[in-house]
């Protein structure tokens, strides 16, 4: 009775079948790409917090992307592990924009002498430093600031024109461009030195007299005062250029507007 009704629902019912269908693709690279993008990948945000918003994304998704009727003999199974691994893909560039910022707040600390004081990121589930927890909190509020989440949503609904939900295989010419992605990657190093480079440069000159007193002076303990000096110049230093650093990134992210 119950494969009679199954066999004969897509027959009359073939609007909500292909709804039924599209919405689980849909929903399969909501939560792939949730599970990467930047401040939608934070673990402080609740579990069902982020299954309800890629709930009501998916309906949105849906009035807009309009899946059309589900291909004879498309595997079910397959196109979930497609979708799932196309939203990672773009929440994985995404997600490389932000990281650029938090890896300037670990150049930042290490230059300080502050690579000892290490917190606990539930994001990455692993040890970072402080400056860079405090660097890539700054970024979300800033990416958030300028209108990055708006961006990934247009990402995401881009990659249904490039990648279509039914498709046997994706497009990796199409959805991942290499001199886009090698630019993203790169800036990681790139801008992390530009956003570092003033707390750098002092520390390096405090090196440079610290040096110079150990040869006039060898009774001087340089070496511990080196541990006193690094961290108050350092913080000094990044309270004073703060403001132009908080440009600098909000130039950054408006330059990657165009995520995807």
């Amino acid at each position: 009775m119950i494969d009679t009704v199954l066999e004969a629902f897509p027959k009359y019912f073939p609007e909500i079948n292909a709804a039924l269908g599209g919405g689980v693709l849909i929903f399969a690279r909501v939560l792939g790409f949730i599970r990467f993008a930047p401040v939608l990948n934070r673990k402080e945000i609740p579990g069902m917090v982020k299954l309800c918003f890629a709930l009501i994304l998916t309906i949105i998704l849906m009035m807009t992307v309009k899946p059309g009727p589900v291909p004879h003999g498309a595997s079910l199974a397959l196109g979930l592990i497609l979708n799932v691994a196309g939203g990672m893909m773009i929440g994985f560039i995404a997600n490389c924009i932000v990281q650029a910022i938090s890896a300037a707040g670990d150049m930042i600390n290490m230059q300080m002498g502050l690579s000892s004081a290490m917190v606990l990121d539930p994001t990455a589930g692993a040890q970072v430093s402080i400056l860079g927890n405090f660097f890539g909190i700054l970024a979300v509020l800033l990416f958030i600031h300028v209108g990055g989440v708006y961006w990934l949503i247009n990402a995401l609904h881009r990659s249904f024109e490039i990648f279509p939900m039914y498709a046997h295989a994706i497009p990796m010419d199409r959805l991942i461009n290499q001199k886009y992605l090698i630019t993203l990657t790169s800036n990681v190093l790139y801008v992390g030195l530009q956003i570092a480079s003033p707390v750098l440069l002092a520390t390096l000159g405090q090196d440079l007299i610290l040096g110079i007193i150990s040869k006039t002076a060898p009774q001087v303990n340089v070496f511990q005062l080196s541990f006193l000096f690094k961290p108050v110049l350092g913080a000094a230093i990044l309270l004073w250029i703060m403001p132009i650093i908080v440009n600098v990134i909000n130039d950054y992210f408006i330059s990657f507007a165009k995520i995807f």
